[in-house]
């Protein structure tokens, strides 16, 4: 069976690819250790849609290599599948850390045809703090367009379970709620990780949705029994949508914050058919 034809067969008859897998590319020149990446191929790999994922960890801890099933699930989907590490906080800011994540998409859309990758055919995906950052390079086009990456090579975007896609009004409900309550302000709040309230807004993928940009298709999974994650998808959505871009908010009623991330991939999850639905839709 062809590569091209691995890549159109539904969840129920995907088979398990031969791989490839190329570990710590680095995507800049200074050697730093999160300046790199992974990727993994099907063997003998040609032009096939890439997958750009984004791990979680609250913007100060987490790895590239927390994938759980979403690579072997890409790619036998006919996918090259790409995780990236970046730089955190604190060790440096806010800004210097989504200027990692545009570069190393910066690196795939310039490198990935060595391996086996289409770089005009790039879904951007990224869980918890990824989702935040999955959406803001996928509607901030200022930060791909300096890396060299049109709009026209991103075919979607997949947020996974994001409370900071609008930065203000999610400080707003904390605060709020801690205030009611009488709690205390935790040092490593929103606020002081995101700056000052104008950097809030700049880092809010909501303040950049608008018509005519090229923003590609939304697909937004959310867990139902977080509020916070739930109302930040839908306003997400809404705001493509009212902007006339493809979204569909997708919650799940049994996940958790953490099963939501390491069940995506698994055979015959509703989540895991969603996206391939949703790559498949967009690839016709």
């Amino acid at each position: 069976m062809t590569l091209a034809a691995l890549a159109l067969l539904p969840l129920a008859t995907a088979m398990p690819a031969a791989l490839t897998v190329t570990r710590d590319v680095p995507y800049a020149p200074d050697a730093h250790p999160r300046h790199t990446l992974d990727i993994s191929a099907p063997a003998g790999a040609k032009g096939l849609p890439v997958v750009f994922w984004i791990h979680g960890g609250g913007w100060t801890s987490g790895s590239k290599a927390e994938v759980d099933l979403k690579s072997a699930c890409f790619t036998a989907h006919g996918c090259v599948f790409v995780s990236t590490n970046y730089r955190l906080l604190p060790e440096v800011d806010m800004g210097t850390l989504v200027g990692d994540v545009a570069r190393a998409l910066g690196w795939v859309h310039r490198s990935i045809a060595a391996h086996g990758g289409d770089p005009d055919r790039i879904f951007v995906m990224g869980y918890s703090a990824g989702a935040q950052l999955a959406a803001l390079l996928c509607t901030d086009d200022r930060l791909l367009r300096a890396e060299g990456v049109p709009f026209s090579a991103l075919k979607g975007c997949v947020p996974v379970d994001g409370d900071t896609f609008d930065l203000p009004a999610i400080i707003a409900t904390a605060e709020t709620r801690r205030r009611v309550h009488g709690q205390p302000e935790p040092k490593a709040t929103h606020r002081a990780k995101f700056g000052t309230e104008a950097q809030h807004r700049e880092f809010s993928a909501v303040t950049h949705v608008a018509r005519g940009k090229g923003i590609p298709p939304f697909l937004i999974l959310h867990i139902e029994a977080n509020p916070d994650t739930t109302i930040q998808a839908r306003r997400l959505g809404e705001a493509l949508v009212s902007a006339g871009i493809p979204a569909r908010v997708l919650g799940d009623p049994e996940a958790t914050h953490r099963s939501i991330d390491r069940r995506l991939g698994e055979s015959g999850h509703p989540n895991t058919e969603a996206v391939l639905a949703f790559l498949a839709a967009q690839l016709k």
